[in-house]
């Protein structure tokens, strides 16, 4: 697709809306209020809008490389602290993707320069789940099954943020862990169990006792 064919489908797009509803941007305009923070994968073939059929200001949207959410990065931490003070979205989603770039880099012991400091977020994941990762022989499987670990590793990392604490305290959010299959098109849920994981590390991690 060319620059000017962008802008063309843009027209095209802005006029369709209009035809159904005159006032359509004159209410977008207004504000925001999504129910759906979506943190998600960088990946030009995952696009959260499409793949939950959202409209315009259903969903606030953050993406990196590989879905992370590490307790240094202020970028991450602002959209949490913005989306659940300030937007007060109901849902927060973390999303990752099989056959993830992202993933497979990590898997393998070479030097990536700049990215080396953000592999490593990946590569403690693995370190982490070690002994089940290396059990599975498939390449492939492996690869996938660590794409899922990853997201439950990150929907911990968010239980660990004071505003997710306190938002979970007052039973105002809920947290999901899924994974978008790129030969199916399909979403699933991994069912992560976000009491359970409560219960074993708030010990630690709790930020209100």
């Amino acid at each position: 697709m060319k620059i000017k064919d962008i802008f063309k489908h843009n027209e095209e797009w802005v006029a369709e809306q209009l035809r159904m509803d005159p006032n359509y941007f004159k209410k977008l305009s207004v504000g925001q209020k999504p129910k759906y923070l979506f943190i998600g994968c960088s990946d030009s073939r995952v696009s959260a809008d499409i793949i939950m059929a959202a409209e315009p200001g259903d969903v606030f949207i953050h993406r990196n490389i590989a879905n992370i959410v590490p307790s240094n990065d202020l970028n991450a931490l602002a959209i949490i602290n913005y989306s659940v003070n300030h937007l007060r979205v109901k849902d927060i989603v973390v999303c990752g993707h099989y056959n993830c770039g992202g993933i497979k880099v990590a898997m393998e012991a070479r030097d990536e320069g700049l990215l080396n400091p953000w592999l490593r977020h990946i590569r403690d994941v693995y370190r982490l789940h070690k002994e089940e990762l290396n059990t599975i022989t498939s390449i492939h499987k492996r690869y996938d099954r660590l794409v899922e670990l990853n997201v439950q590793e990150q929907c911990i990392n968010i239980i660990k943020t004071r505003d997710v604490q306190k938002a979970l305290l007052e039973k105002r959010i809920r947290i999901h862990g899924w994974v978008f299959d790129l030969k199916t098109g399909k979403l699933i849920d991994l069912k992560i169990d976000i009491e359970k994981i409560m219960r074993d590390i708030m010990d630690v991690y709790n930020l209100f006792e």
